[in-house]
């Protein structure tokens, strides 16, 4: 599932607020260093980083991806890797145990029937 990407109402509000104060004058100083250039110099930051943001979530959910699919083939080959142990060696060796399987047993246990109802009662 991908990661939700992040949006930032703080960045769309200021950018609002710059178009509409670059409708006072083009090149606004309010003094102390509010300028309207270094704000937009701000926004452009803060949207920079957030595209960076989203970009490496995107990267995230790809290599995770990557990660389920190497398991899952990992987890198939360690089935087929086993098989092959039993084929060769067979299910009752200790070769097939030591390399993670379960020995069948040497003989069947003798399965217990219900006892008869006319004898119960």
């Amino acid at each position: 599932m991908a990661r939700a990407k992040r949006t930032s109402t703080s960045l769309q509000k200021a950018e609002r607020r710059a178009s509409a104060m670059g409708s006072i004058a083009r090149n606004l100083d309010l003094g102390n260093g509010m300028t309207l250039a270094s704000f937009w110099a701000d926004i452009e930051a803060m949207r920079d980083r957030q595209n960076k943001y989203n970009e490496m979530l995107s990267t995230v959910d790809q290599l995770y991806n990557e990660m389920l699919a190497a398991e899952k083939a990992l987890a198939e080959k360690s089935e087929r890797m086993l098989n092959a142990v039993a084929v060769v060696y067979g299910r009752k060796s200790s070769e097939y145990e030591m390399a993670g399987g379960k020995r069948r047993p040497e003989r069947r246990r003798a399965s217990q029937s219900a006892p008869d109802q006319q004898s119960v009662a």
